[in-house]
């Protein structure tokens, strides 16, 4: 039986993507193959770190007590876990909406060609990141309405990445785009008046809702 490194699960609301403000319930998955310097889930993302195994049977067993409809999983990156792509299957085949969070350097292709296809919120890691080699493209031309590609942006060089690869890549043809400042780092007052600037009509400017309701060190919610 497959079960699943686990390291949180809680209800809430989606704090971001095409789905802000809905509930949702999230499963959180063990490990990274990225090290962002903004991130602030950084402490779930060693093989280390302290989790729970879980079977879908038991995981499905929690949504359920729950009567929830939305599932995002994320992590990490949840999309290297092992057996991911049944448990996706499982939970599609029973009829919960399912969003992934995932951070642009897996590639998309097999999880694409899933029965249940899920939606992608994909990120594309800017230069201030210090992960955006790591980024595969790929991705890109196999992405749809319901899936999303969020730029996390530290400052106008960001921002000045994002505009140019979503123009290369015609990303507007393919699903929204979001624009998310990394707490602290850059004033959101700045991402509206670049916008506005280069008349970004397909851009979104998106705060992470869940930071303004909760401490934005706040675990779980």
């Amino acid at each position: 039986m497959i079960t699943y490194p686990v390291v949180e699960k809680f209800i809430s609301i989606n704090g971001e993507g095409q789905k802000a403000g809905e509930l949702a319930a999230f499963i959180r998955m063990r490990g990274c193959n990225l090290s962002c310097n903004y991130c602030d889930t950084s402490w779930a993302n060693t093989m280390d770190c302290p989790c729970e195994f879980l079977s879908t049977e038991e995981l499905i067993t929690w949504l359920t007590e729950h009567k929830i409809k939305n599932v995002t999983l994320t992590g990490g990156e949840p999309l290297l876990t092992k057996g991911i792509d049944t448990f996706i299957e499982a939970l599609g085949s029973s009829g919960f909406s399912v969003e992934i969070e995932t951070n642009g350097s897996v590639a998309l292709d097999y999880f694409h060609n899933l029965l249940h296809r899920p939606a992608f919120t994909m990120d594309y890691k800017c230069p201030d990141s210090g992960m955006e080699q790591a980024m595969c493209t790929d991705n890109f031309s196999l992405l749809l309405s319901k899936d999303t590609v969020k730029f996390v942006v530290s400052s106008i060089a960001d921002l000045e990445k994002a505009r140019t690869v979503c123009t290369q890549y015609k990303i507007a043809d393919h699903c929204p785009i979001f624009l998310s400042p990394v707490f602290g780092r850059i004033d959101p007052k700045e991402i509206v008046e670049y916008m506005i600037e280069h008349h970004w009509n397909e851009a979104r400017l998106q705060l992470q809702m869940h930071k303004f309701i909760w401490p934005p060190e706040q675990r779980g919610v």
